[in-house]
């Protein structure tokens, strides 16, 4: 058995930042209720999850020498 791999043409910060995006104009669009701040909370989740990711991979941190 095989594992399918893709290959991302972008970072996985542009991912999660258009999917928060995305989410953010989902959400304009539903009217005050749950489904809406649904996706609020998910696109927050998305927005924290880019920022975790470009900092985990920026060059200030180093492994221990």
């Amino acid at each position: 058995m095989h594992r399918r791999r893709f290959k991302q043409n972008k970072s996985l910060e542009e991912r999660l930042a258009e999917q928060a995006q995305r989410l953010r104009e989902e959400a304009k669009s539903l009217p005050p209720g749950f489904e809406r701040e649904r996706a609020i909370r998910k696109a927050r989740q998305a927005e924290t999850g880019a920022h975790i990711s470009g900092w985990l991979n920026s060059p200030g941190l180093q492994p221990p020498k």
